[in-house]
């Protein structure tokens, strides 16, 4: 069961991404030589970018991207890799997406989201992305998927968050490590202050400090009744701090 107006959030963010799959512009095709003169240069005839093939006509934030503001280097061209990498020399302005990161990849969904709610869509890039038809590509299909899969990801981390709020803590010599929980730490705003256990992520040797609920049923369990109303006490992946008190709202590790 979702919980919270974060994973709401998260899944109207998802909505939107796969309706923006729809995408139709205006049946205009440009070549990569077409799109290079669009570089708001006097002469030219207007200022555009593309992300992921889709171009956008950005004369309103013609102070950022028209020749001499900070993103002028995105204009006339796709450079989707920068907009996740950061990277804007040469190398890194380019359309390849392999190899970018969960994290990454959701940067470009995120950008592509602004574009599509701030600028208007005026045609596709013939290219990486589109076809000479104005076809999807197996690249873009292998973006699409790729982005959809960080997507789900960042869903169930965020699903796990709302599970596991992380715990507070704290530090000093006299007392070593204290970590201790509250109805707001790990910045999830909730019902219940729970008790540190360490997470286990399966495929990680590591933990990390988590609050737990320690009455009701399980995680995602109906209230039915037909559960040992301990919360997530009994999850496989935690474990207890040793020498804490069970149900202790807080434990100290000495340094």
């Amino acid at each position: 069961m979702w919980r919270g107006a974060a994973a709401a959030a998260l899944l109207g963010l998802a909505a939107a991404w796969l309706l923006s799959r729809g995408f139709e512009p205006r049946a205009r095709l440009l070549s990569a030589a077409q799109l290079g003169r669009y570089r708001g240069a006097a002469g030219q005839p207007g200022l555009y970018l593309a992300l992921l093939g889709r171009v956008f006509d950005v004369e309103r934030g013609r102070k950022h991207y028209g020749p001499g503001g900070a993103y002028s280097g995105f204009a006339g061209r796709d450079a989707t890799r920068a907009f996740a990498t950061g990277d804007f020399t040469p190398t890194g302005l380019v359309d390849d997406v392999s190899g970018l990161s969960p994290g990454e990849l959701l940067a470009v969904q995120s950008w592509l989201n602004f574009y599509s709610n701030n600028y208007d869509a005026v045609g596709k890039l013939v290219g990486r992305f589109y076809d000479e038809n104005g076809a999807p590509t197996e690249a873009l299909r292998q973006a699409e998927a790729a982005i959809e899969e960080a997507l789900k990801l960042k869903a169930e981390s965020e699903q796990r968050k709302q599970q596991f709020p992380p715990c507070n803590s704290e530090w000093s010599s006299a007392t070593g490590t204290r970590f201790w929980c509250s109805r707001e730490s790990g910045g999830v705003n909730r019902d219940w202050a729970g008790v540190p256990r360490k997470l286990f992520q399966p495929g990680s040797k590591g933990s990390h400090c988590v609050c737990v609920r320690t009455a009701g049923p399980p995680w995602g369990q109906p209230g039915t009744g037909q559960h040992s109303d301990r919360g997530d006490l009994d999850n496989p992946h935690l474990q207890e701090y040793e020498g804490c008190p069970p149900l202790a709202p807080q434990c100290f590790l000495k340094a």
